[in-house]
């Protein structure tokens, strides 16, 4: 391939494409005609020396050399576009859209103040929510789905301090809080000291984004040779709440997480008998929008946000 005769617009009909999974939309999503859009595909292809995509009966499927290269794609693509963009940012004048990757509880917990926050500054800013299934949200953040993280992402962020200099995602701790046993007001064991022994005999569930029958809480529970009886798993903390405060089954939550399972009321929580590790809840972006007037005004909110828990009505 010829770099120097390549048209870089070929590269954003690329990167929709695979954005999209449909030829139409991404046409749609680039203000062109699907005509116009098919015939760029061509033009790469021809450029690159190999078709890119393939039809399926769900839509445009990118092939493996596709999918190795778009990561890169879509971050240069980026980065251009960050160098182009003005380099001042008034959030009264200046309208953007960023999109933020966090589970239910960090949601509950964050949007309220950062709404207001938004509101008071008359902040021309729109925040679109990702859901978070994972707790690794490295790849969202690297092909630019996400313009921030947050959450508790404790291997991922070994992983980016382990990189130095290299690393092209960058973190920032916003608070840490710790683990604790919850259960009802009136579970037989909630007006008792709880004890190992009472733990592990208890039935419990599990908060999993992955959907495995096994946590942090098991490790540790392996490492003194023991286990416990997860009866049920759910991938939302407000589900966790609703289900404890209405069975006997114990779960182990966040304690700053308490109040975004609606439910804070009708439950107790108490410390675990063995030892876990702080939850220290981050947010990440990517190196590319660390300079940019925006993210970083986006950033200073969320910080301050976290900083000014949410009224309670």
């Amino acid at each position: 391939m010829n770099f120097r005769t390549l048209d870089l617009n070929l590269l954003r009909v690329f990167d929709a494409v695979m954005a999209e999974g449909s030829l139409t939309r991404a046409a749609e999503r680039l203000a062109m005609t699907q005509p116009a859009a098919s015939h760029a595909l061509k033009r790469l292809h021809v450029a690159v020396g190999e078709e890119l995509f393939h039809r399926t009966a769900f839509g445009m499927r990118g092939t493996a050399r596709a999918e190795l290269l778009w990561p890169q794609v879509r971050a240069a693509l980026a980065q251009l576009q960050s160098a182009l963009s003005p380099r001042t940012f008034d959030p009264a004048t200046d309208a953007a859209t960023f999109h933020i990757a966090m589970a239910d509880a960090t949601a509950a917990m964050l949007l309220p103040p950062l709404v207001s926050a938004i509101e008071a500054q008359r902040a021309l800013a729109n925040i679109r929510t990702l859901p978070l299934t994972t707790r690794d949200p490295r790849r969202l953040v690297e092909e630019g789905d996400a313009d921030l993280a947050v959450g508790y992402f404790p291997n991922a962020i070994a992983a980016i301090v382990a990189q130095g200099a290299d690393a092209v995602l960058h973190h920032r701790l916003l608070y840490a809080t710790e683990y604790v046993c919850v259960m009802r007001r009136d579970h037989p064991l909630a007006a008792t000291e709880l004890t190992l022994d009472a733990f592990v005999e208890a039935h419990h569930m599990l908060v999993t984004f992955s959907g495995r029958p096994h946590g942090f809480v098991d490790e540790a529970l392996a490492t003194l040779g023991r286990q416990r009886r997860i009866v049920l798993t759910v991938n939302q903390f407000a589900t966790a709440g609703s289900v404890v405060a209405r069975s006997d089954l114990l779960t182990v939550l966040p304690r700053q997480f308490l109040p975004a399972t609606g439910v804070e009321h009708r439950l107790v929580h108490k410390p675990l008998p063995l030892a876990l590790g702080a939850v220290n809840v981050e947010m990440m972006w990517h190196l590319r929008k660390d300079d940019d007037p925006a993210h970083r005004w986006l950033r200073e909110l969320v910080g301050a946000a976290v900083a000014r828990p949410p009224v309670k009505r």
